[in-house]
């Protein structure tokens, strides 16, 4: 008597979460295709990669280690 009742109120459960995440995956804004291919660009522009090969590079000019780094 009890098992129908509780198989009723699962699905409706379950078929609820369905139901928002399906309606939440909707109202989600896809990115400007414009704005991603600048992000993209400024990544790949020289003062973004600067401000990367700089970190890179010891500070004394010599690698005290088998991987380049200055020992920090």
């Amino acid at each position: 008597m009890m098992t129908p009742l509780v198989v009723i109120v699962v699905v409706a459960v379950v078929g609820l979460a369905v139901f928002l995440a399906a309606a939440a995956k909707r109202n989600r804004r896809q990115p400007d295709d414009i704005d991603s291919f600048r992000r993209q660009i400024d990544a790949l522009s020289p003062e973004a990669r600067r401000q990367t090969s700089d970190r890179m590079k010891p500070s004394d000019g010599r690698s005290t280690g088998d991987d380049g780094g200055n020992g920090t």
